[in-house]
């Protein structure tokens, strides 16, 4: 285990990449706090793992579309581990049909939670970061916010926003010393796309070069490379792990 860092604040840490950053950067030494909206259960089981294993752990509710919420889950971070180093922004849901079935409730819903609300917690824990001339921020994206996909048309273009929204705050915050990176994730075996039959995932494999689907200890491993002092220089990019699918 590496030497003790700030707070690591990862939201949707109880779900299936989640999970596996919060895991990894515990390990790498980060103050790990498992961001989590419905499944406490989850999270906290996750939290009482780590600290078993004498890591350093909380679980906190953060409600990424609630002012209210956010501003409850960095203050209980500040209590128990001091200010936020680190944000993962990792939080989101999937919708799959057509476009044209979802209401304008739906589009505003998922945006919120994929995009917008990602974008009010940065604003809230960000200020500190500048203050200190020291910070990390990584976003987790999909291909789909790089090419598209069919029947996914909100969350593309959600992902795609996160993409944006990388490059721009990354060059906005450079001077102050934060650094801003975003993870661009391909097919990850998680909870999300256990709904593929085995056809469809069959199908989607043979169209990877590296012919297997990845895993959130994939994604982990790159969230790990971004946190630590080796990616110093690494400042507005996007790192693809999706086994050259793309």
């Amino acid at each position: 285990m590496g030497i003790i860092k700030k707070a690591a604040l990862v939201t949707g840490g109880s779900g299936g990449i989640g999970s596996a950053i919060c895991r990894r950067l515990a390990m790498e030494g980060w103050l790990t706090v498992i961001g989590y909206n419905s499944d406490k259960t989850s999270a906290q089981a996750l939290a009482d793992e780590l600290n078993s294993m004498k890591l350093s752990a909380a679980a906190i509710r953060c409600d990424v579309t609630d002012d209210e919420s956010i501003k409850l889950c960095i203050k209980e971070t500040e209590r128990i581990f001091g200010e936020i180093g680190l944000l993962v922004n990792n939080g989101g849901k999937a919708s799959i049909g057509l476009f044209t079935d979802m209401s304008g409730d739906d589009i505003n819903k998922l945006m919120d939670v994929d995009l917008v609300g990602h974008m009010r917690l940065t604003n809230a824990v960000l200020p500190q970061m500048l203050k200190r001339h020291e910070g990390n921020i990584i976003n987790i994206s999909s291909v789909w916010g790089e090419c598209g996909a069919s029947c996914e048309v909100v969350y593309s273009a959600a992902k795609a926003g996160l993409i944006g929204f990388t490059k721009a705050l990354a060059k906005e915050c450079a001077p102050s010393g934060v650094r801003v990176n975003c993870i661009s994730c391909g097919l990850i075996d998680t909870k999300m796309n256990g709904e593929l039959s085995s056809e469809d995932l069959a199908a989607v494999i043979d169209e990877i070069p590296l012919g297997r689907i990845g895993t959130p200890d994939d994604v982990a491993n790159a969230a790990a490379f971004l946190a630590s002092d080796e990616s110093s220089y690494i400042q507005g990019q996007v790192i693809r792990v999706d086994g050259g699918w793309i």
